[in-house]
C-alpha cells in the first residue's frame, strides 16, 4: 500500500477542535527542530501515537522523526473525553489534521513576511521537512527559525484554511504507509514502558482487600495484628474499604492476605442463575425504548406466501481479562506542604479518560478538579471500562493517608476477574417474515441488557468502586446506555444494515444491576450482530439460498456498495465460490457482515471451523473498509487482535457466579484462548482515500462471532445461539434441534 492523497479539508472545525480551539494546546514547534504533539486520546497499545504522528508529519511537511507525541495529561492535553468506540483516528486525527493545516498557514504567513513576499505569494511557498522556500526569493527560512510560541497561542479559525487557499491537500509522505511503531522494540527488549514499571523515591506499596461479594458488609476485622506485620506502614478501614500500605510489594501482598483472613463479612445471596441469564434479563424491571423503525408500526405484511421466522440469542457477562492487572500510582500533598495553600493530588493511571477520572476523583476526595493532575501511562491491555479507574481511586485514598509519599497499588488477579466492571449479559429476540419474492419483508429486533456505560466523569456522583465502600458511601448507580447518536450501548447495531421494507428495533434496559457492568469492547454490537447475522443465515438456509447471495439480495440500494464490497472480497479471499459438498467431515465455513455503529467501519468475515473432535476456529478471512487508511499495519493489527479476542469470547469466556459471589476469579475458572488455539487471520484492507478515516478496533467483534456460529452450522448442522460455544452448550443445542 502506498501513500495516497486524502480528501480536501472541509471548512469548519471538527468537534474536538471546536471544544479545544487553542492551537498551542495541540501543537508546539521549537527552535531545535522538534514538533511536540498533544492528543487527548491515550495510547492503549493500539498504536494510535504512530498513526497521529503520521497525520502531523504530513500536515506540516516534516520528517516523522521530528514528531514527539506527549502522553495525555490533564496538565496540558486537550480534553477529548474517553478513548473508546474506535474514535481516536476519526476524532483526534481529524482535529490534528486541521490544527496542522492552520499552523502551516500561520507559519507560511510569517515566512512570507520574513522573506519580503506579498500575501498573494503565500500559496506558492513550498515546505520540505520544515524548510520554507519560494521561487520568488533566493532566500529561505524554516519553522525552526520562525519558531515562536506566540504564533500558535491563538484559537482555531474555521475559515483560515479556505482563506489561505491551503485546503487542497499535498501528496503525503507517511499517511497510507506502514510506518513502524517506535514502542514495539522497547517492549520486546523489556525496556520499562508500563505503569507497573513506575518507581518513585520513597514509594509505598498498597493493596486493597475487596469485599468477597458485591453487597457484602464488613462485620469484624483485627487491624492490630496486621499493623504489627513487618514492613506494614498503615492499615486503613473506612466502612467496607480495607487496605494496607507497606514498604515493599511482597510485604503488601502478605499483609493483605493476612487482613483478608482476619476479616468477616455478611453476604447476601442475591445473584441470578448464571445458567439461565436470558430468563433473568427478561424478568427484571425495565426501561424500554424504541431504537428505530421503518414503515408500518404494526409490523404486519399483507402479501400472501409469507414465511415467518423467530429465534433467540444470548451472551453471558464477560470479563475484560487483561493479562496485566490494573495498577496506579498517586501522591497526595497536604495544605501545609502545598505552594498554592490547597491540598492537591497527582495520579498516574492507564485510564481511558484522564479528565473523566479527574472529575470523579474530585468528587470522591472533595477536591477542586484543578487541584488534581492525572497523567496517562500505558497499561498492559485495556478493552473498555476495566479496573484502571477503580485502582486509581484506591491509590488516591491510600496516598491521602500518607501525604507526600507516592503510593503504588496493583490489583490481584482475583480483583481483576472478580470486582472490575463486566461487559453486560445480553438476550436478543429476532422475528422476520420472508415474502414470496424471496426478500425479507419484516424484521423485528429486541434486546434485553443492562446498560453498557458506567464510566467516570459523567454524573454528579462518582462511580468508582471505592466510593461505594466508604463509611459514608456514594450511591451504587445502575449502568446506562450512551446516546444512540454516539453509537448507543445495548442497542448498538440493532438497527439492520440491510434494506428491509419494514423493520423495528427495541431496547430493554434493566433498572437493576446484580453484577457490576459497564463498557466492554464493542458494547452491544457484539451480541446484536451475532444475533442478526446468525438469523440471516438461518433464514437463507431455510429458503435454500446461498448465504452470500441472500445478503447481497438485501444490499441492493446505492448506499450499500461498500458493504457489498467487503462481503464479496472476504468471500473471494476465502474461496467461498469453490465450496462444495466434498468438504472434509466436521469442517464448515460461515460468513457475516456489519457496519460498526451503522456509521463506522465496514467489516465482513468468513470463518472456517473444524468440529470433527472439538470446535476449533482454523481460519478467519476478514475484509475491512475504514475509509482512508492511515497506517495499514496498525489497522491490520487492530483487526487481528479484535478477531482473536472474539474467538475467545465465542468459544470460552463467561463470568461464573453462584447465588452470592463471582466464582470465576482465576484463569482456571475463566479460561481464555491459548496461543495454540489462535486461528490464522487473513486481513484485506480496502483503502478509500476520499473518505474520512474511522476506527478499526471494534469492527470485528460482531461479524466474527456470527461467522463462527454460521460455520459451525455448516459443519455440523447444529445452530448454536447461546455463547460461549462450550462442549456442554453444543450438546444441549444439538439435543434441542
Amino acid at each position: 500500500m502506498s501513500a495516497v492523497e486524502p480528501a480536501p479539508l472541509p471548512v469548519g472545525l471538527p468537534a474536538n477542535l471546536k471544544a479545544n480551539p487553542r492551537l498551542s494546546l495541540w501543537l508546539g514547534i521549537a527552535a531545535d527542530g522538534r514538533v511536540t504533539v498533544r492528543s487527548g486520546k491515550v495510547d492503549l497499545g493500539q498504536g494510535i501515537s504512530r498513526a497521529l504522528s503520521q497525520i502531523v508529519a504530513d500536515g506540516l511537511n516534516v520528517d516523522i522523526d521530528r514528531i514527539h507525541m506527549l502522553p495525555a495529561s490533564t496538565t496540558g492535553s486537550p480534553n477529548e473525553g474517553v478513548t473508546s468506540g474506535s474514535l481516536s483516528v476519526q476524532d483526534s486525527g481529524s482535529a490534528l489534521r486541521h490544527v496542522c493545516a492552520l499552523a502551516r498557514a500561520i507559519y507560511l504567513k510569517a515566512a512570507a513576511l520574513a522573506l519580503g513576499l506579498a500575501e498573494a505569494d503565500i500559496p506558492a511557498l513550498t515546505v520540505t521537512d520544515g524548510r520554507i522556500e519560494s521561487a520568488q526569493s533566493p532566500r529561505s527560512t524554516s519553522y525552526w527559525e520562525l519558531a515562536d510560541d506566540a504564533l500558535l497561542a491563538v484559537d482555531a479559525d474555521p475559515h483560515a484554511i479556505a482563506i489561505t487557499g491551503l485546503n487542497a491537500p499535498h501528496r503525503p509522505r507517511y499517511v497510507g504507509l506502514p510506518v513502524p511503531r517506535e514502542d514495539i522494540a522497547r517492549k520486546v527488549m523489556g525496556v520499562p514502558s508500563f505503569i507497573h514499571d513506575l518507581n518513585f523515591a520513597g514509594m509505598l506499596h498498597g493493596r486493597v482487600v475487596h469485599p468477597p461479594s458485591g453487597r457484602a458488609e464488613l462485620t469484624g476485622v483485627e487491624l492490630a495484628a496486621v499493623r504489627a506485620t513487618p514492613g506494614v506502614v498503615a492499615v486503613l478501614r473506612d466502612g467496607n474499604f480495607l487496605a494496607v500500605l507497606a514498604t515493599g510489594e511482597y510485604q503488601a501482598v502478605q499483609a493483605a492476605a493476612k487482613l483478608a483472613a482476619l476479616s468477616t463479612w455478611r453476604e447476601t445471596a442475591d445473584l441470578p442463575d448464571a445458567q439461565n441469564l436470558s430468563r433473568f434479563l427478561r424478568s427484571q424491571p425495565l426501561e424500554a425504548s424504541l431504537v428505530g423503525e421503518k414503515a408500518a408500526a404494526d409490523m404486519r405484511v399483507q402479501s400472501p406466501g409469507v414465511l415467518q421466522f423467530s429465534a433467540s440469542y444470548s451472551r453471558p457477562f464477560l470479563a475484560h481479562a487483561s493479562i496485566g492487572p490494573s495498577c496506579a500510582v498517586a501522591q497526595f500533598t497536604e495544605v501545609e506542604s502545598s505552594n498554592s495553600g490547597e491540598a492537591s493530588l497527582e495520579v498516574w493511571s492507564h485510564t481511558q479518560g484522564i479528565y473523566n477520572l479527574r472529575a470523579d476523583l474530585a468528587l470522591l476526595l472533595k477536591l477542586p478538579p484543578q487541584n488534581i493532575a492525572v497523567h496517562h501511562v500505558e497499561g498492559a491491555g485495556c478493552y473498555g471500562h476495566n479496573g484502571a479507574d477503580d485502582v486509581a481511586a484506591d491509590a488516591a485514598l491510600l496516598a491521602r493517608a500518607v501525604p507526600g509519599q507516592p503510593v503504588r497499588v496493583v490489583w490481584s488477579r482475583e480483583d481483576e476477574l472478580g470486582v472490575a466492571p463486566f461487559g453486560p449479559a445480553m438476550a436478543v429476540d429476532l422475528k422476520a417474515e420472508l415474502g414470496a419474492d424471496g426478500r425479507i419483508a419484516v424484521w423485528q429486533h429486541e434486546v434485553w441488557s443492562n446498560g453498557h456505560g458506567l464510566r467516570p466523569g459523567r454524573g454528579q456522583s462518582p462511580v468508582l468502586l471505592a466510593g461505594t465502600l466508604l463509611e459514608k458511601p456514594f450511591e451504587r448507580l445502575v449502568s446506562v446506555n450512551p446516546p444512540l447518536a454516539n453509537g448507543g450501548g445495548a442497542e448498538r447495531n440493532s438497527v439492520p444494515l440491510y434494506d428491509f421494507a419494514q423493520w423495528k428495533a427495541t431496547s430493554h434496559r434493566l433498572l437493576t444491576m446484580p453484577v457490576r457492568s459497564s463498557a466492554l469492547r464493542s458494547l452491544g454490537a457484539h451480541g446484536n450482530v451475532f444475533a442478526a447475522e446468525s438469523f440471516m443465515d438461518e433464514i437463507a438456509s431455510a429458503a435454500g439460498v446461498d448465504p452470500l447471495e441472500f445478503r447481497l439480495r438485501h444490499l441492493a440500494d446505492a448506499g450499500s456498495a461498500r458493504a457489498r464490497e467487503v462481503l464479496q472480497t472476504a468471500a473471494l479471499n476465502a474461496g467461498c465460490a469453490q465450496r462444495n459438498d466434498a468438504k472434509p467431515p466436521g469442517q464448515g465455513m460461515g460468513l457475516a457482515v456489519a457496519r460498526y455503529k451503522n456509521k463506522g467501519a465496514y467489516c465482513a468475515v468468513v470463518a472456517r471451523v473444524d468440529a470433527s473432535r472439538a470446535l476449533r476456529v482454523t481460519d478467519l478471512w476478514i475484509a475491512v473498509d475504514v475509509g482512508l487508511v492511515i497506517n495499514p499495519d496498525g489497522v491490520a493489527n487492530q483487526i487481528e487482535g479484535g478477531a482473536i479476542q472474539t474467538v475467545s469470547w465465542v468459544l470460552k469466556e463467561a463470568v461464573q457466579f453462584d447465588a452470592t459471589r463471582i466464582t470465576s476469579t482465576s484463569w482456571g475458572a475463566y479460561p481464555i484462548l491459548t496461543f495454540s488455539e489462535v486461528p490464522r487471520v487473513h486481513v484485506h484492507l480496502i483503502d478509500r482515500p476520499g473518505e474520512k478515516s474511522v476506527g478499526a478496533g471494534e469492527a470485528t467483534h460482531g461479524p466474527v462471532a456470527a461467522a463462527i456460529a454460521n460455520a459451525l452450522f455448516d459443519a455440523t448442522g447444529v445452530r448454536a445461539r447461546d455463547m460461549p460455544f462450550t462442549p456442554d452448550r453444543l450438546r444441549e443445542a444439538a439435543l434441542a434441534q
